[in-house]
């Protein structure tokens, strides 16, 4: 269980040059959720992703060091979104037009890794958000946002006042709803500034959304999921416990992902 969920929590990065496979997984009963990608290049050969031909002097004082491609998240989200793994070839053609013929770029993309059952609760600020799971299962956190996002709350409507959308998110509200709830079998905190903090512009409505879900425990994963990934991937490999963890090991996967 403790494996799991710094599994779960943590958040991958991955990248691949030109003409190199960029590979991304996740570990059991979770898929791939695509955060952001870039691709192109903004920083010179030499530092990242170099030629694999000698390059003169002149060649490379004329290398595109300010080249993106738009497309490259929606490329991402089709290719890997919501799968277990993922894999392909990264070049040029796959993102449409190249933007900077003769220059080699890369991509680098960031994803976590979602459990495929979870739940979702919204509390207005100043309301009591609770959360609880069946018996001999424990709490999980997926994510925890507090504050104001950009496309609202269906449950917490804003009263603007006149004010523009403005996103605003508390920096520690997934650090502390894995505090207080992060192994047990039921919690409750108010959505308050109180709890963390005003991030926000005085009088923004703001609310509590936490991502969750329940998890029996101790957990181990099957032992098909001992496969490494591909050697470029940055992500670690899934390892398989041969004990039960028990339940007091929750404190020490706590401190791990924190």
């Amino acid at each position: 269980f403790a494996g799991y969920i710094s599994q779960v929590l943590k958040n991958y990065t991955d990248h691949a040059c030109d003409g190199e496979y960029v590979s991304l997984r996740c570990p059991h009963r979770t898929t791939i959720s695509i955060q952001s990608s870039f691709y192109g290049r903004i920083v010179p050969s030499h530092q990242m992703c170099p030629s694999r031909y000698p390059h003169s002097y002149a060649t490379l004082i004329k290398e595109d060091v300010a080249c993106s491609v738009g497309t490259s998240l929606q490329k991402m989200l089709d290719e890997c979104q919501d799968r277990r793994s993922c894999q392909f070839l990264v070049n040029s053609r796959l993102f449409g037009a190249d933007p900077c013929p003769g220059t080699g770029k890369y991509l680098i993309v960031w994803y976590k890794c979602r459990p495929n059952e979870y739940k979702s609760k919204v509390a207005c600020e100043d309301d009591k958000l609770r959360l609880s799971c069946k018996k001999s299962m424990v709490i999980a956190i997926y994510s925890a946002i507090f504050g104001r996002t950009q496309g609202g709350s269906l449950e917490c409507p804003y009263q603007t006042l006149g004010m523009p959308m403005i996103e605003c998110q508390s920096a520690t509200a997934l650090q502390l709803m894995i505090k207080r709830c992060h192994g047990k079998r039921s919690c409750s905190i108010y959505a308050s500034t109180y709890e963390f903090g005003d991030p926000c512009y005085p009088g923004i409505r703001k609310h509590l959304n936490v991502i969750y879900t329940c998890d029996n425990t101790p957990f181990l994963l099957p032992v098909d999921e001992t496969q490494p990934p591909a050697p470029n991937s940055s992500m670690e490999p899934v390892g398989v416990s041969t004990e039960m963890a028990l339940l007091s090991n929750i404190l020490a996967a706590y401190a791990f992902v924190t």
